[in-house]
C-alpha cells in the first residue's frame, strides 16, 4: 500500500464518515490512489476536473454528475465543490497537484467528510503537493 494510500485510508475512512476516497492528479487527469473498492471511471475524472476547470458558478448552477449519479452542487468554487443526492454526496478539494474526493452515505455526517476532506487537502497544499 502506498503512503498516499494510506493517508487516505487513515485520515478519511478512519472518521467513519467518509465512504470512499481517490486522489486524481491534476496533470495527467488520471486516478492515482483510492481506497478500496472504490473505481472512479475516467468520465468521472473529465467531470470532476472540468468542474474546476470551467467556472465554477456554473458548476454550482447545473449540479455534477458523478459515479451515474446526479447530484446537486451546495458549493462550488476555486478549491471545493460539495454536491449532494438524497442522503449521499461527494467533496472534491483541489491541491496544486490533486482532487482529493470523498463520498459520504446515509447515515455518515457530510460536515465530518467535509472537514476531514478539508482538512487532508489544506495538508496537501502545504506539503506542496
Amino acid at each position: 500500500m502506498s503512503h498516499l494510500q494510506n493517508i487516505l485510508l487513515d485520515t478519511l475512512l478512519g472518521t467513519k464518515h467518509v465512504d470512499s476516497a481517490a486522489l486524481i492528479k491534476l496533470q495527467e487527469r488520471s486516478l492515482c490512489v483510492a481506497s478500496p473498492g472504490f473505481s472512479v471511471m475516467p468520465s468521472d475524472v473529465k467531470t470532476l476536473v472540468n468542474g474546476f476547470a470551467k467556472n465554477p458558478l456554473q458548476t454550482r448552477r447545473k449540479g455534477l454528475y458523478f459515479k451515474e449519479k446526479d447530484y446537486k452542487c451546495v458549493r462550488a468554487d476555486d478549491y471545493s465543490l460539495y454536491a449532494k443526492n438524497e442522503n449521499t454526496g461527494v467533496v472534491v478539494v483541489k491541491t496544486q497537484l490533486y482532487l482529493l474526493v470523498a463520498t459520504y452515505t446515509e447515515g455518515m455526517y457530510p460536515s465530518v467528510c467535509v472537514e476531514a476532506t478539508e482538512k487532508l487537502g489544506e495538508y496537501l497544499r502545504r506539503k506542496g503537493n
